[in-house]
């Protein structure tokens, strides 16, 4: 069975289960429990014969032999003794719910659609392939939230592409959602490095990927994302039975400290949202905003814009002369403050080479005009070390919706062949006088640095729309760039409300 045909086969009951009122988020959630059960038993027959992971009356075999009201409370007590176990069952039963209403409808999903496949014997591409395919529907359903959590993935495989991954080098993701970034690693260092030994192949499945994600509800996608493409400790392995074992999945907020490890390679698209803030409730019962800000012997600079705090978090988090690929929000790219002391300091400090600037429509959490800042972290200098900025422009003109016009991987084939990944330094600017239609140019460190704030928000396009009515785009795209800008002007209004409301 293809994961296209499995896909189908468990969405479609789905929707079945939304007439009981159970969310895409909630229906997830509950096969993500399920699937884990049923593979872990698999384990343990031939030809694995492997030690169960899961303790036994709480396993698949225990679940299957019951029905009805027998078979809810048993499977709200598994639940709630596996979400007391360590390690990976810790985290993927952690706080679990039953979020079924009708026993009949659980035993159909247990009997029916995840008992008849053996899944273990499927390849890590169709199992792996058929849970991204539920996750990119869950992030579809705008009304779970679910999309902020969900990087397009033709943007993760371009940035991949030009990027590069090789065995042995560690790839981290701070902000690693549902596991995106790094499943789009794993996939290209398989695919370009075939004759891999059996030393980096251990170290691919094992210690190579590190992420870390503050919501435990998506840690646990994430978790059981990188276990179905086959990164991290085999399911079934002894040590789990310990609590023990390495986990490439830690939920914390990433950026509350240092963790002290550093990866060759830094892939992540952050949460959208400027601020952090936390609700206080006082004695007399109302509820006021404190403004987090972090404070980090390691940063430049002491904010509480979420998005800064993100890029000086990934510039300690670099190994030297390690690769970053990172998704900002335009006010990374020209607010004052804190955020022209962070730029300053990035581009002297780093090798600030490459952005691309992102076109509307691409993100399910929408609100946010988006880029992709690329940058090399270097040893101590006097001298800066960003030479020059080359810069992709894919939005001037160009407009894409979710549904009806959905970014493709094609979209961004001449931006990876310009960024000219092989050959970082022999690059050649498609912008000229005789050509300024062209999207790629470059601008050197001293025309950068002398902007107002040194701002990085540059685009030297025409808009074609405000030049001819008859190149407007169409009037569906029109209107979602309106709600995207107004959500944007919405979101600042939040911003500046609760900063007045936290000066009173």
């Amino acid at each position: 069975m293809t994961s296209a045909n499995i896909v189908q086969k468990l969405w479609n009951y789905c929707n079945v289960l939304r007439d009981d009122g159970m969310s895409y988020g909630d229906y997830v959630e509950q096969l993500t429990y399920l699937l884990f059960l049923k593979m872990s038993d698999e384990r343990t027959k031939a030809p694995y014969n492997k030690p169960s992971a899961v303790p036994a009356g709480c396993d698949w075999p225990s679940l299957i032999k019951k029905d009805g009201d027998e078979l809810f409370v048993h499977y709200r007590h598994l639940l709630d003794q596996l979400g007391k176990e360590k390690g990976l069952l810790g985290l993927i039963f952690n706080k679990s719910q039953n979020k079924f209403q009708d026993p009949a409808k659980l035993r159909r999903l247990l009997v029916d659609l995840i008992g008849k496949e053996n899944w273990s014997v499927m390849s890590a591409d169709v199992k792996g392939d058929a849970y991204e395919g539920l996750l990119e529907k869950n992030a579809q359903d705008t009304k779970s939230g679910a999309g902020q959590y969900f990087t397009p993935r033709p943007l993760i495989q371009a940035m991949v592409d030009v990027v590069r991954p090789k065995p042995g080098e560690t790839i981290c993701d701070p902000a690693c959602g549902t596991g995106g970034f790094l499943l789009a690693a794993h996939e290209y260092i398989i695919a370009h490095n075939p004759n891999m030994t059996k030393e980096e192949k251990r170290a691919l499945k094992d210690t190579t990927f590190s992420g870390w994600e503050l919501v435990q509800n998506t840690a646990r996608l994430c978790a059981m994302n990188l276990m179905l493409h086959g990164i991290g400790n085999n399911l079934s392995a002894p040590e789990w039975q310990a609590g023990g074992g390495k986990l490439p999945l830690t939920v914390a907020d990433s950026l509350a400290a240092d963790p002290g490890d550093r990866f060759e390679i830094v892939l992540t698209n952050p949460p959208f949202g400027k601020k952090s803030s936390t609700t206080i409730v006082g004695e007399d019962g109302k509820a006021s905003k404190e403004t987090e800000i972090v404070e980090r012997e390691d940063f430049w600079a002491t904010t509480s814009n979420k998005q800064l705090n993100f890029v000086q978090h990934v510039k300690t988090l670099l190994a030297q002369h390690g690769r970053c690929g990172i998704v900002v929000p335009d006010n990374v790219l020209f607010e004052g403050g804190a955020g022209e002391t962070v730029r300053r300091k990035l581009l002297h400090d780093c090798d600030v080479h490459t952005l691309l600037r992102l076109p509307t429509g691409l993100f399910y959490a929408q609100g946010v005009k988006a880029n992709v800042l690329f940058f090399d972290k270097k040893p101590a200098s006097e001298t800066p070390w960003t030479k020059k900025l080359w810069i992709y422009d894919l939005r001037t003109n160009i407009h894409f919706t979710l549904k009806t016009n959905p970014l493709k991987r094609a979209d961004l084939d001449e931006f990876v062949k310009n960024y000219n990944p092989t050959n970082r330094q022999d690059r050649t600017p498609s912008f000229s006088l005789d050509n300024q239609a062209g999207r790629w140019r470059a601008y050197d460190y001293d025309e950068i640095i002398n902007r107002d704030k040194a701002s990085l928000d540059i685009f030297w396009l025409k808009d074609e729309s405000l030049e001819d009515s008859d190149n407007l785009p169409d009037p569906g795209i029109i209107a979602a760039e309106i709600i995207e800008d107004l959500q944007a002007a919405l979101e600042q209004f939040k911003e500046i409300a609760e900063d007045l409301e936290g000066a009173e």
